[in-house]
């Protein structure tokens, strides 16, 4: 309900921006008061949405659409489960946690070390790419078994969230002492 509130003030002031506050728009407006009964809008009130999804992984997808709104209830309604993180006249930003690695990563995510000797997950094989989607920490390469240093040299996919922690948790022990 508050998310709903914030929301119908938000696009209030998008509306009161935008040249909507005459006594004319006001009477026929798609905005209520918190506690009113949401009708439909005579005109309706077009905006860019951003839905941007954050991964584990740090990866964000974003997928951009055109929206028309009829009932200010409706489209929130719509949104309930995604977080606004910015608007302006012209545009909502949405945001929603995903609690899974990011269809990057599931595709050509691969495990690896840079040539620090930091954990890091690389876009391809560490050895054909230097492309590195994200760091984790500093490995004493001097604890790891030899072919765990050669699984890393040459890279371990990663598909799953589930083959991500294990990997996060296993070379977790690895790290260097501050």
């Amino acid at each position: 309900m508050k998310k709903i509130v914030v929301g119908i003030l938000s696009i209030a002031v998008i509306l009161v921006l935008s040249g909507y506050s005459s006594a004319d728009h006001l009477s026929h407006s798609n905005i209520t008061k918190p506690n009113e009964k949401q009708s439909e809008a005579d005109e309706p009130l077009t905006v860019t949405v951003i839905l941007e999804r954050v991964y584990l992984d740090g990866g964000v997808s974003e997928e951009l659409l055109e929206e028309t709104i009829w009932s200010m209830e409706d489209f929130w309604a719509q949104y309930e489960d995604w977080q606004l993180v910015y608007q302006d006249e012209e545009q909502l930003v949405f945001q929603q946690h995903i609690d899974d690695i990011s269809p990057l990563l599931k595709t050509n995510g691969y495990f690896g070390i840079n040539d620090e000797g930091v954990l890091s997950i690389f876009n391809g094989k560490p050895d054909q790419s230097n492309n590195i989607i994200q760091s984790f920490f500093q490995i004493d390469i001097e604890k790891l078994e030899s072919r765990q240093h050669e699984l890393l040299k040459k890279g371990i996919k990663v598909g799953t969230k589930d083959e991500y922690m294990n990997v996060l948790e296993t070379f977790k022990t690895y790290t260097t002492s501050p």
